[in-house]
Order: structure tokens, then sequence, then C-alpha cells
């Protein structure tokens, strides 16, 4: 089963003309919203559970049930905030079959969180 992966890095998009300072609001954009912050947490306490267990691959992602479960939200409201976490580029998204995983990534919340100190 081929899996795609449809995470958005704005840097890797040829004539992209978005500044580190955008990527930062965009990023910034999306944690402002206590639900978006209550999903990566679900994203990250998923993450710890599958290693903890350790499961590796799609076992250290959560789908949109799973996320739906957790934060208690319906499945378009999930939808709509996880489109916007993956156009920040904090989560990235691969689909198998019907189904979309989700996780978080690291790297780049990591990465804003390291910008986001030399600004302020």
């Amino acid at each position: 089963m081929t899996s795609i992966l449809t995470s958005i890095n704005s840097r890797a998009i040829p004539g992209s003309t978005m500044s580190p300072d955008a990527s930062l609001d965009r990023a910034l954009h999306a944690i402002a919203d206590p639900t978006r912050r209550r999903i990566l947490q679900a994203l990250k306490e998923g993450a710890i559970a599958a290693h903890t267990a350790g499961k590796t691959g799609t076992g250290m992602c959560l789908c949109a049930g799973d996320i739906e479960e957790r934060v208690q939200l319906s499945q378009p409201t999930i939808s709509h905030h996880m489109a916007i976490l993956t156009k920040a580029g904090l989560v990235e998204a691969t689909k198998q079959g019907q189904w979309r995983w989700y996780r978080r990534k690291e790297t780049a919340i990591r990465q804003m969180v390291k910008l986001l100190r030399g600004k302020l």
C-alpha cells in the first residue's frame, strides 16, 4: 500500500516567497487556537503511547477518528483544524486508502520555537 505525504514546507515549494517571518506568523496563528493546541497535545500523547508500546510507522500517528475521540469535536471541525496545522507545517498527513494519518513534525515545532526565541 502506498502512502502519500501531504505536508507543506513553504521553503521547499519552488517560487515560494514565504519568508521565515511569514512562516512563523502562520505557525503562531495555527497554535493560537486552543483546539489546535489540544490536537497537537493529542498527537504527542499518541506518539508517546505508540513508542512505549514498541510500535513504529503508522502506530506513531493518529487518524482523524482518533483525534475526534480525544478532543471531542466533529469530523468536519477536526478536518478544518488539521488543514490549518498542516499548512503551517506543524503536522504531516499520510493517506492510506480512505484513511488519513496525522503526525506532529517535531523538527518544525522546534524550529518555530527557536525562531520565536530569536525574535523576542
